[in-house]
């Protein structure tokens, strides 16, 4: 069983423009598929920074003095650099999509298909589990996370049904959690609750928060020239990465003819549109079909 698949490999590692000497960070190093082809095109200078918040993921390792592995969130990208005396890379991806390993293990309570813990954390030294969330959350933080993070049609009938129900959550299991709000499951069962998990996974590992906080320390970590590859899979991961690279930051910006906005450019966008998964990876790869890969050039 493959640890997991990486997805867009070969967009992302030709969209990175690979220096042979240079320094490369993966900020989602996983199962190393995206590294491993980092490295083949790396001289015996290169040097690969690996982050990883899932313990589980060092075990996949090589053997390369090339290679330093971080056992960290991305969002410490600047601090961690700057402890192995880092200045500065000549490239940076991210992977945002969970890994298959983390979906296929059911104590990781990642998945909807198997039974164990409401747990979803990736990096399991924190401390907020889902379970704790549905627990504690009002029903307006819950509304408010299934609209935005799982773009649930009837977040607001969700939230309500559990925070009336919640005192029968015994002890929270992904059964059970299914089983209790099963009364208000609307359309595809499966995608709906996939959903749903999406939402809690989001909030309870802060992807959001961890995603924003290591976009803003790019410009300062990358090179003039040096590359930034994110591949996300979904769209208000998308918005996000799209707005910073268009303009450096997350707002939304209205295009409006008559007003002009100086501002420095960092970026040059090498990727106008994102790019997706050819037909061939969709056969083969069924979690790429919502894969989107954005790159862009340091000024």
């Amino acid at each position: 069983m493959d640890y997991h698949v990486p997805v867009l490999y070969h967009e992302t590692l030709e969209g990175l423009a690979i220096q042979p000497d240079g320094v490369y960070v993966d900020c989602t190093f996983g199962g190393g598929g995206h590294s491993k082809g980092i490295l083949e095109q790396l001289s015996a200078k290169g040097k690969l920074i690996a982050f990883d918040q899932d313990a589980d993921a060092q075990k996949n390792m090589p053997e390369d003095g090339r290679v330093i592995f971080v056992p960290q969130n991305f969002r410490h990208l600047q601090r961690m650099l700057r402890l192995y005396k880092i200045a500065e890379v000549d490239g940076i991806l991210a992977d945002l999509g969970v890994s298959s390993h983390q979906f296929d293990e059911g104590d990781r309570g990642f998945s909807i298909r198997f039974s164990g813990p409401l747990d979803m954390r990736m990096d399991r030294r924190q401390g907020a589990t889902a379970a704790d969330i549905v627990r504690t959350y009002n029903e307006q933080q819950l509304h408010k996370l299934f609209e935005q993070y799982g773009e649930v049609t009837n977040s607001k009938t969700l939230a309500k049904h559990i925070v009336q129900e919640r005192k029968h959550l015994q002890s929270a299991t992904i059964e059970q959690f299914k089983a209790l709000i099963s009364p208000v499951v609307k359309g595809n069962p499966n995608k709906y609750l996939a959903q749903v998990f999406q939402a809690l996974r989001i909030e309870v590992n802060d992807e959001m928060g961890a995603l924003k906080d290591m976009l803003q320390q790019v410009p300062a970590v990358l090179k003039p020239g040096g590359r930034v590859a994110i591949i996300t899979f979904h769209s208000i991961e998308d918005r996000v990465v799209k707005n910073f690279f268009r303009q450096g930051s997350f707002d939304e910006t209205p295009d409006n003819p008559f007003m002009s906005v100086a501002k420095d450019e960092v970026f040059n966008i090498i990727t106008k549109k994102p790019v997706t998964a050819t037909q061939e990876e969709l056969k083969r790869n069924n979690r790429s079909r919502s894969a989107k890969l954005r790159i862009a050039e340091r000024v």
